[in-house]
């Protein structure tokens, strides 16, 4: 039986606060010509509930020997902190610099798919879109575009709804 290698680490969210993590990751070398330079992969993690607060552990399953980058996401009321960290062998350090984030609040009063966006070969994807009310991502659909000879996804947003959606650039 294989045994998974990996991390964890907890944080604690105060009343009417959500926190959800990303590591990035750096494509490979070999598929960088047809593929974005980075993807993000959400972190799984178990909740315990503490009073008014949460207890969130997140999981870092085969951390990378040179660290993990990572984007902090807590969203509360109306507005969604953005911080930046990395995760090591023996510590998690969180920045007092940011990253370069683009992020877009996304809203319609019609029900539309949004932009389309490419995965790579192992389909982790470059973009993600979040309801800042539940912090559940929505989930693309996925189809093979024969013309470019691509997996790509899009999403449906619900009218009336905003979502917050980001992804990974260089500086």
């Amino acid at each position: 039986m294989e045994a998974i290698q990996g991390k964890h680490f907890s944080i604690t969210d105060p009343k009417d606060v959500s926190t959800v993590i990303y590591k990035i990751n750096k494509t490979e070398k070999e598929y960088l010509k047809e593929s974005p330079k980075y993807t993000v992969e959400r972190l799984d993690y178990m909740e315990e509930l503490n009073g008014e607060l949460k207890k969130k552990t997140f999981f870092v399953d085969n951390p990378e020997p040179e660290g993990d980058e990572l984007v902090i996401l807590s969203f509360g009321k109306e507005k969604v902190v953005i911080n930046t960290g990395v995760i090591e062998e023996t510590c998690i350090k969180i920045s007092k610099k940011p990253v370069p984030i683009k992020f877009d609040t996304l809203y319609s009063e019609k029900e539309h798919e949004t932009k389309e966006f490419r995965y790579t070969p192992n389909l982790k994807r470059p973009i993600s879109i979040i309801d800042p009310e539940t912090t559940e991502e929505i989930k693309p659909i996925l189809y093979f575009d024969e013309k470019t000879n691509e997996v790509k996804g899009k999403c449906k947003l619900k009218p009336y709804k905003s979502y917050f959606a980001f992804e990974i650039r260089d500086k």
